[in-house]
């Protein structure tokens, strides 16, 4: 399998920003249950960037690959005036095996494998007006690999799992929902969230992909009437490198969760499929 991803700066170190791009370029291979191995950059970049900091982009994003057991085999630059930075990656991956979008069975328990949040936390530092423990937090967070997700996956054999990026937990959410022709149910206290993420969304501390997607995906959601407002965005809040989501059968939970612990692979238990269509957040 082959699949790209690139971007332009969601933080202002280049070394971090370089390591979020190639995990969240590897991330899909990881979605669909594959293992990457060989990888290509793509990076665009202006001609005063000072050399230093590129080579820090490109040294993040080598040193991430390198954690993932990817090779960097080459790639291509070109001069931009805005910096975007990205890979294509090609992986292995079991057709027997492999996970979709349309692989959610009723009953599946769905399970989160990161918190949400990175879209409002970045923004907030676009407007500096991010405190720096969040902003740690949030680069910790999208730094990490779905290396040790997939590989869960892969040991229960689940059919059903996509990866949170730039369409938000419910963006993806219903695609996963209209692809395996079922009811996403979401209950919203069981949500992880970086520290700082409630407190911007009621600042009104959002990227405009948050707008975008509400726009795109409400008409198929349904909420409780007692969330309000900053609790509802926060579900379109677009992620850089977010977790993955998975349907795991009822019957394998027990064990999966005692499994991910053993990994150190945090797991959230967010809801779960029903018959129906769309998504309701409870």
């Amino acid at each position: 399998m082959v699949t790209t991803d690139f971007f332009t700066p969601v933080v202002d170190t280049p070394y971090e920003y370089g390591a979020i791009a190639a995990a969240n370029s590897m991330s899909d291979v990881y979605a669909m249950g594959g293992q990457p191995f060989l990888a290509l950059n793509i990076a665009a970049l202006p001609d005063n960037l000072p050399p230093e900091i590129s080579s820090e982009i490109i040294r993040g994003g080598a040193e991430k690959a390198r954690e993932a057991g990817v090779v960097i085999a080459g790639g291509h630059t070109v001069k931009d005036k805005e910096p975007k930075f990205g890979l294509v990656v090609i992986g292995f991956v079991d057709p027997r095996k492999m996970m979709s979008k349309g692989g959610l069975k009723i009953g599946d328990a769905l399970v989160l494998t990161k918190p949400l949040g990175g879209g409002v936390t970045t923004t907030a530092l676009k407007q500096e007006k991010a405190e720096e423990s969040h902003v740690k937090e949030a680069i910790e967070w999208m730094s990490k690999l779905n290396r040790t997700a997939g590989q869960l996956a892969n040991e229960f054999d689940l059919r059903g799992g996509t990866d949170i990026t730039g369409f938000g937990l419910l963006g993806h959410g219903m695609e996963m929902a209209d692809a395996s022709g079922v009811l996403l149910s979401i209950e919203n206290t069981k949500l992880p969230f970086l520290s700082g993420a409630r407190r911007y969304a009621e600042k009104g501390i959002f990227p405009g992909g948050a707008f975008d997607n509400k726009k795109y995906f409400e008409a198929n959601v349904r909420f409780d009437q007692n969330l309000d407002e900053a609790s509802q965005m926060l579900l379109f809040d677009p992620q850089t490198s977010g977790g993955l989501l998975l349907g795991v059968p009822k019957e394998k939970l027990a064990e999966f969760q005692i499994r991910a612990e053993a990994l150190h692979q945090p797991v959230w238990m967010i809801g779960e499929v029903r018959d129906g269509k769309g998504i309701e957040v409870r």
